[in-house]
């Protein structure tokens, strides 16, 4: 499973023109499943992101998770990031997972993810599998990480 984590001032994803979720201050992360994905990476993963320090604190250091800060969080899935661009000059993606798969995975990740977050003031907002969407975000920072279970 791997993750681009951006720390946002706000992002939204819309699917055929209309919002389909937005957030104000927090993560937003761009979703890649493998083929080879299974429960314990979607754990690693939300544990990761939970847990991954990018917020900074009062100290201007990049000390403070996203709970810490009470953030929100935006989940898209992106298949393109498990491409293997190592050869030549067009994308392989025989590392992704299958549609089925993937869906099981990505939804897995949000059931996970909402579940481990227990703070009222937190809103977890997603895209929509397997959709064309459009992404706007205002990268804080900017700040991005790539994730890696």
């Amino acid at each position: 499973m791997i993750g681009l984590v951006q720390r946002v001032t706000q992002a939204s994803v819309s699917v055929e023109q209309h919002i389909i979720g937005e957030i104000g201050y927090g993560a937003l992360l761009l979703l890649g499943v493998e083929a080879h994905d299974s429960e314990l990476n979607v754990r690693k993963m939300v544990n990761k992101l939970i847990k991954f320090r990018m917020f900074t604190d009062h100290d201007g250091k990049m000390n403070w998770n996203i709970e810490q800060i009470k953030g929100d969080i935006l989940v898209v899935s992106q298949f393109t990031l498990v491409a293997d661009t190592t050869k030549g000059n067009r994308p392989g993606f025989s590392r992704g997972a299958s549609p089925e798969h993937g869906k099981a995975m990505y939804d897995a990740f949000i059931n996970e993810l909402r579940s481990r977050i227990c703070l009222p003031e937190m809103h977890v907002a997603t895209g929509q599998f397997g959709a064309d969407m459009q992404v706007a975000l205002v990268n804080d920072g900017p700040v991005t990480f790539s994730l890696h279970t």
